[in-house]
């Protein structure tokens, strides 16, 4: 039998749902989500703020005050217990009289790691986690990530028509989806502290990689592109609106000196990470940078070839495969999926875990397990 009732999922399922509306907004810091319970009411409730401060735990215990003692506090993650550029979230809660704590998960972090339940426990809270705990998981994926392995979580998407092909042989763009599933892919964008592509994508399909959808155009993230020999050139969306939306190029360590002043003079911004013995983006290394940067969750929208190359180096933690109602028909073309996806969807590194009708469009979307 659950220890869990109605009430404490209710409230839980609210505190994931406050937390997700700002995910890609917070990073560094995970978007969590935090609700205040008295006697059976909703006395406060909040998510980590933009720029990842104020936490979601001080702001919900103190829209609630006085009607927080006795109460039971509901988190996404377990409340940090470190003094960061603000006090631990376990001080806040410990001072606000709350009786008991439920969390969905602890926080891998290893400066908080079960010190922050153990720390209310010691102050004579009842603190229960676990509540939820997969849901929870998922939206912290980005966190997760980082913390423990040094690099952002990343959602790979891709497109395919009926037959399997990203585009024709010619090399042609192909509109392979529907508005239903581009909104829902905008929705990703929306959702994600970054976007990434490859120079191949940038020059042949000059994507703005922009949020397009009503009332959220202000939720366009970093847009990042992977070049290591600086050949994006300023004619393209991504160089001519780097002074409206952040743009990053992710480049070798060696790049022509009139490349870099050319680019940087548009307003955008070079990594220089390592590269590999052909001269491509070293793929660990500039996850490990990006990281380094504060980025937690990256969706990249990059082609078949990119995609491939994520995956054979373990880096692919959601992929999701939209397939069109489009045929390329016996003229073929480029095949959506590579060996090393292929692999890893097959070999159970990654599991479907939701299909979905896009309109038109059918959406499978694998996790890693």
């Amino acid at each position: 039998m659950s220890r869990w009732d109605a009430l404490d999922h209710r409230a839980m399922r609210l505190a994931l749902a406050l937390g997700r509306r700002n995910l890609g907004r917070t990073w560094p810091n995970p978007s969590v989500g935090a609700v205040v319970v008295a006697d059976g009411r909703i006395v406060g409730q909040a998510a980590t703020t933009t720029g990842g401060r104020p936490h979601a735990e001080p702001l919900a215990l103190a829209m609630a005050g006085a009607a927080a003692r006795g109460a039971t506090l509901y988190v996404t993650l377990e409340p940090c217990s470190h003094h960061g550029r603000t006090p631990p979230c376990t001080d806040a809660t410990i001072a606000s009289g709350v009786r008991r704590v439920v969390t969905a998960m602890e926080d891998p972090d290893p400066r908080v790691a079960g010190r922050g339940h153990a720390l209310l426990r010691e102050a004579g809270l009842t603190v229960e986690t676990g509540l939820l705990r997969e849901e929870a998981r998922r939206d912290h994926r980005g966190h997760v990530a980082r913390v423990t392995q040094g690099r952002p979580s990343l959602h790979l998407k891709l497109a395919r028509t009926r037959d399997g092909f990203a585009a024709p042989s010619g090399g042609e763009r192909l509109k392979i989806t529907g508005p239903v599933a581009d909104g829902v892919v905008h929705l990703w964008r929306a959702h994600a502290d970054a976007i990434m592509v490859g120079i191949g994508t940038a020059r042949a399909d000059d994507p703005s990689l922009t949020v397009r959808l009503p009332g959220l155009s202000d939720r366009s993230p970093l847009r990042i592109v992977l070049d290591s020999t600086l050949r994006l050139t300023p004619s393209t969306h991504l160089v001519r609106g780097a002074r409206d939306i952040p743009t990053l190029v992710v480049t070798g360590s060696h790049t022509p000196a009139h490349a870099r002043r050319m680019l940087t003079s548009f307003g955008v911004e070079l990594l220089p990470v390592a590269t590999d013995a052909s001269g491509r983006i070293d793929l660990r290394a500039a996850m490990i940078a990006l990281a380094e940067r504060g980025l937690t969750r990256i969706c990249s929208e990059g082609g078949p070839a990119l995609a491939d190359a994520l995956a054979a180096h373990d880096l692919v933690d959601a992929c999701t495969l939209i397939t069109g109602p489009v045929e390329l028909g016996g003229a073929g073309g480029l095949p959506a999926i590579g060996q090393n996806l292929a692999r890893r969807l097959s070999d159970g590194t990654l599991r479907e875990v939701e299909a979905q009708h896009l309109g038109q469009d059918e959406a499978i979307t694998y996790e890693r397990v």
